[in-house]
């Protein structure tokens, strides 16, 4: 009997060590947006966005302009269709440029989405301010929703004058599971904030 006991502790030890790493994983995909974003405050890596809100108007210098690529990408776990309305938009340093993304949930639940953005090169990243993102809120749709989600950006006039080309990537995570356990925990839930227009 004693090798039937060996092997039967043996297949336990191995399922143990399964659902550890299940547990594992899943907490790891829960925290992966809130540790990408210390991540690169820390490092200073992928060209993280600090500078956001209201700016005071300077003018634009209309002798340069800067070409920004915008760029979408789905995290892997991310249904979606994601894109930017305008993929190559031309800008004049100082000018307050207005430019959207279109996301449509092509699944048959509700899902929540945040979107996390960078720069590059990252020496861009200081010279870069957002007035208004999207990726400042979570953004809920509803099954088979699709929605036009705005952008106001300003290229600061001291970017160097080496930087021609900037490209500003965002990568959009599912977080549905994060909403629905803070929900849950929450003694007031409310409705998470989102910013955009709805498209047919």
């Amino acid at each position: 009997m004693k090798p039937i006991d060996s092997a039967q502790q043996k297949n336990r030890s191995i399922v143990r060590t399964l659902l550890f790493s299940c547990v594992l994983m899943f907490g790891f995909g829960f925290a992966l947006v809130p540790l990408y974003d210390v991540f690169c405050r820390i490092t200073g890596l992928n060209g993280k966005v600090t500078n956001t809100g209201p700016v005071v108007p300077e003018g634009s210098d209309k002798n340069r302009s800067v070409r920004v690529q915008m760029i979408a990408v789905n995290n892997e776990s991310m249904p979606w269709a994601f894109r930017a309305l305008s993929p190559v938009v031309t800008v004049y340093p100082g000018e307050s440029k207005h430019a959207a993304y279109l996301a449509h949930n092509p699944t048959a639940q509700r899902m929540v989405a945040q979107a996390i953005p960078s720069v590059s090169p990252s020496e861009a990243a200081q010279y870069l301010h957002k007035v208004n993102c999207f990726c400042f809120d979570r953004q809920p749709l509803d099954s088979l929703e699709t929605r036009e989600m705005p952008l106001v950006f300003v290229i600061d006039p001291k970017l160097p004058d080496h930087i021609s080309t900037v490209t500003l990537s965002y990568t959009l995570f599912d977080i549905t599971t994060t909403q629905v356990a803070e929900t849950s925990t929450s003694p007031n839930p409310s409705k998470p904030n989102s910013i955009g227009r709805n498209t047919l």
